[in-house]
């Protein structure tokens, strides 16, 4: 199995920053692609922003400029790096990381916790 744990989150004023980190960690063969989404109340899950294992990248319209994507291999790690936040960025974070497994040999995606970000205006 493969466990995903984030961090980062937490309560800024608009304008300002945080990084969020997502570690995979388990029976892990390999990594392929990895996504931030959130979710805010009373809306559905979007997609935030995509990293494949090749380093491109990929952001929705309205993080574009304002939020980087990227990984450290070494770490299994995911970040998302946020800037200008606004409070209609508030929102659930989820990492989605599409992993094979060790054991099983299968490409399955596997999805972290959830980090709570809120941008006060």
């Amino acid at each position: 199995q493969v466990q995903l744990v984030e961090s980062g989150g937490g309560l800024v004023q608009a304008g300002g920053s945080l990084r969020l980190s997502c570690t995979a960690s388990g029976s892990i063969f390999s990594i392929n692609a990895m996504r931030w989404y959130r979710q805010a109340p009373g809306k559905q899950r979007e997609l935030v922003a995509t990293i494949t294992s090749g380093d491109s990248t990929n952001y929705a319209d309205s993080v574009k400029g304002r939020f980087t994507i990227s990984r450290d291999n070494a770490k299994n790690t995911v970040y998302l790096q946020m800037n200008s936040l606004k409070p209609e960025d508030t929102a659930v974070y989820y990492c989605n990381v599409v992993a094979t497994s060790s054991l099983s040999r299968m490409s399955q995606i596997y999805w972290g916790q959830g980090t709570q970000v809120t941008v006060s205006s």
